[in-house]
């Protein structure tokens, strides 16, 4: 079961009206759109977000084994500045697949980079790996799941927890899957006053712990055979061994805002939002993660853009919605939840 993004309200003083935090999350950036499927059969699935007719849109991978589609393509470099799809999905490499159901969902909607002959619909995607989760073998989002996902899109409150590409998400792997907890996906926004909005949408299936950047305390992570946290910072730094975490693991996410950004500006926020996964993961941006992190910039706010607000309000929107997916998370058989652990006295 999944659960909404919250709606929260802060206000301030600097005659500008009131900003709102959390409303909305990804949906709070006017023309963004998001839809999620998951797979009845495992815990698995996948999210795509939509981006109208088009944004201007970067990314930045910062893990060790990524999977990824279009990404060369968002280059600042690169001829085709702009996307009109994001999919985030589960299932390792064969995830990647859930691309090829918007593309034909897209390209129905004559939605598409125009090449003369055809429209061309840029969609660019990045997996993490959940294939251990699967009690059915072959069970993976494929081609229909991101049709169904991106039919199902839509700008109202989005679905957090287990669900989409968080279905199948874990964290805290340092002492193996038995000792790992459930991850999900999570969102978060900030709206300004003066009409700045930027929000994301992260699905966290981390090597590492998630750790409150405010307390220090950990949120989720590797669990002791007898109640609470080993830490893994202590096990780092303590030297003891680790186990091989390669093929389960990896944080992707998307960024969006309503700023009108170059693309090498949305690359420059995408680098920026990375630091909201350093602020929220231990240890984060390994070996054996494939972090990846998209922008989307709609372009829709009149005015010059302040790049270094945009850019630390995204690393600020990521490491909330981190702290929210694995909050709003629901426990399977062998991987209990923030919510699980709670009333046992485990707390954040």
């Amino acid at each position: 079961m999944s659960r909404l993004a919250p709606v929260l309200l802060v206000t301030c003083s600097l005659g500008l009206g009131a900003p709102a935090f959390g409303q909305g999350g990804l949906t709070a950036v006017e023309g963004i759109r998001v839809g999620h499927h998951t797979l009845s059969e495992a815990p698995t699935g996948c999210t795509v977000v939509l981006a109208g007719t088009g944004a201007v849109a970067a990314v930045d991978v910062r893990g060790g084994a990524p999977g990824t589609r279009e990404t060369d393509l968002l280059s600042p470099e690169n001829m085709v500045q702009e996307a009109h799809a994001i999919v985030l999905s589960g299932g390792s490499a064969f995830g990647l697949d859930a691309a090829t159901g918007v593309m034909r969902y897209l390209e129905e909607k004559g939605i598409g980079f125009d090449v003369g002959v055809a429209k061309v619909p840029i969609v660019p995607a990045a997996i993490l790996f959940d294939l251990g989760l699967s009690a059915k073998a072959g069970v993976r989002p494929g081609a229909d799941c991101g049709y169904k996902a991106a039919a199902a899109a839509d700008a109202g409150p989005i679905s957090e927890g287990s669900v989409g590409a968080g279905a199948g998400a874990t964290v805290g792997k340092l002492g193996g899957l038995g000792m790992a907890m459930k991850g999900g996906i999570g969102t978060w926004s900030f709206s300004l006053g003066d009409g700045l909005v930027v929000a994301a949408l992260i699905a966290v299936n981390s090597v590492g712990d998630v750790v409150d950047p405010d307390s220090g305390r950990i949120v989720a992570g590797v669990r002791k055979p007898d109640g609470g946290f080993a830490d893994a910072r202590e096990i780092v730094r303590a030297g003891l061994p680790t186990r091989d975490r390669r093929g389960e693991n990896t944080t992707i996410g998307v960024v969006a805002t309503n700023a009108r950004l170059t693309q090498a500006q949305a690359t420059k926020v995408a680098q920026m939002a990375q630091d909201g996964l350093s602020r929220t993961i231990y240890p984060v941006h390994t070996p054996f993660d494939g972090d990846t992190i998209f922008v989307l910039a709609t372009g829709t706010l009149e005015g010059d853009v302040n790049l270094l607000s945009v850019g630390a309000l995204a690393a600020d929107a990521t490491a909330q919605a981190v702290l929210r997916a694995v909050r709003e998370a629901e426990g399977v058989a062998g991987f209990p939840s923030v919510r699980d652990l709670e009333p046992k006295g485990v707390k954040e």
